[in-house]
């Protein structure tokens, strides 16, 4: 399901990565978890995710404050090391401010 965002300005945290074979159901267990964590997270506006040969996780924030204050959070910093310990072979995390945003759906 794509996120329901507010009209522009507001910020992406663009997370890939490619993932070592270890510890599938733990990763999915963890992954469940900071998921539903952010959402309660001030600032936290939604979320896009693909697993795949490449993973790519896109969560929307009002601000760069709220960005910065999910990044201190502590089990959000756990997560972090146990992915860089057994879960990632690499990532790279990138923010971007999103200007202008437009959609299409197809009726129905």
């Amino acid at each position: 399901m794509l996120a329901n965002t507010p009209k522009p300005p507001y910020y992406a945290v663009i997370f890939s990565n490619i993932r070592t074979n270890a510890d599938q159901t733990g990763y999915e267990k963890m992954a469940d978890k900071m998921v539903k964590l952010a959402s309660q997270q001030p600032g936290f506006l939604g979320f896009e995710s693909a697993r795949q040969e490449i993973g790519i996780t896109v969560s929307y924030w009002k601000d760069l404050e709220s960005i910065k204050n999910w990044k201190a959070n502590s089990e959000h910093l756990a997560a972090q090391k146990y992915g860089i310990k057994d879960w990632y072979a690499h990532y790279i995390t990138r923010i971007a401010k999103v200007e202008r945003d437009y959609a299409f759906t197809r009726p129905q």
